[in-house]
């Protein structure tokens, strides 16, 4: 398959963003489509960049997809506490989807977690309707932890992240 898996470069930051708030777009997984405040959070890989470490998948030079791994609890975590490290953000384009991408992507940042001092676990949150991701959580050996499931807009009752965990 070939795929490369390295830090986005700052030349790719746009390439990445369009692939991440699209992949949350036709997927459907904004509540107010174009008008999601989030969807400006999913196109800024800068500020992501800057405040954790923002992975890059790609194939013959071309950007396929990217993950936010946040070590140890940093600032871009939603749920790790400070033993723990958070994966964020997971998006691959439509057009390289089924093909290893999501997955080296995951693989990646657990290999980033075992290498982190400290780090026992390897955490995320995920939206109901995410299958295919949920698919690779579980392969990978991640298991479902209901007890942390949250609400990132508690005014709309109706959203509910489901949350996995896996101990290194």
């Amino acid at each position: 398959m070939d795929i490369l898996i390295r830090p986005v470069e700052p030349t790719e930051y746009d390439d990445l963003g369009t692939i991440t708030a699209q992949a949350y777009l036709q997927d459907n997984l904004l509540d107010f489509s174009e008008g999601d405040e989030y969807l400006r959070v999913l196109k800024d890989v800068a500020g992501r960049a800057a405040a954790a470490e923002v992975l890059a998948a790609l194939r013959d030079g071309r950007v396929l997809g990217g993950v936010t791994f946040v070590p140890s609890g940093g600032p871009m975590a939603d749920i790790a506490g400070p033993d723990e490290a958070e994966i964020r953000m997971l998006a691959v384009s439509h057009a390289a989807r089924g093909q290893g991408v999501g997955e080296a992507l995951v693989r990646s940042c657990l290999a980033r977690a075992r290498a982190t001092p400290g780090c026992r676990s390897v955490v995320l949150s995920t939206q109901r309707t995410m299958h295919a991701a949920h698919r690779i959580y579980e392969r990978l050996g991640f298991l479902r932890t209901p007890e942390r499931d949250w609400n990132p807009i508690p005014e709309l009752t109706d959203i509910t992240l489901l949350t996995y965990e896996l101990t290194l």
